[in-house]
C-alpha cells in the first residue's frame, strides 16, 4: 500500500517547507478533496497549507521536484492523528514562474475524510466565503 510509507523513522521529516509556497500568484487556486470548493488567493493558500502542515505528524517523501516545463510534484506519506495518509501534490506554474494552480490528493478515502473533517473544524465559520476555505460549519 503506497500510503503506508517505508516505516523507516530516519526518512520521516518534520521540517519540510514547500518551496512553491514562497512564489504564489495573486490569483492562485487550490483544489483538494478535503476542501469544500476551490480556494482562491495567496492568503487562502497559505492558511490551508499551514493548517495541513500542523495536522501532519511527519512527511516521508518518495519524490519532490520539477516535472515538465512548468510543474512541480510532491509524493509523500504522512500520518494524521495516527492514521496513515498518502499525498500527491501537483503544482502548475504560470509564465512568470509563480505557483498558479495546486491540486492535492489524499488517499485512502477514509484518511481523506478524516483529514477533511479536521480541516473543516479548523476553518468552520470562516467569515469570508470568497476565500474558498471550507465554508460550511462542521
Amino acid at each position: 500500500m503506497t500510503y503506508m510509507g517505508s516505516g523507516d523513522p530516519a526518512r520521516r521529516r518534520t521540517d519540510h517547507y514547500p518551496e512553491w509556497l514562497d512564489n504564489l500568484a495573486d490569483d492562485v487556486t487550490l483544489e483538494a478533496g478535503a476542501l469544500e470548493g476551490t480556494a482562491r488567493g495567496a492568503e487562502a493558500m497559505r492558511a490551508i497549507v499551514g493548517a495541513a502542515r500542523e495536522l501532519y505528524e511527519f512527511q516521508e517523501f518518495n519524490y519532490a521536484g520539477s516535472y515538465g516545463d512548468n510543474g512541480f510534484l510532491e509524493d509523500y506519506t504522512t500520518a494524521v492523528r495516527g492514521e496513515p495518509v498518502g499525498v500527491i501534490v501537483v503544482v502548475t506554474r504560470n509564465a512568470a514562474g509563480q505557483t498558479q494552480h495546486v491540486v492535492v490528493n489524499h488517499r485512502p478515502r477514509s484518511a481523506l475524510l478524516h483529514f477533511a473533517r479536521l480541516l473543516g473544524e479548523k476553518f468552520a465559520g470562516t467569515p469570508s466565503p470568497s476565500t474558498g476555505i471550507l465554508r460550511r460549519r462542521v
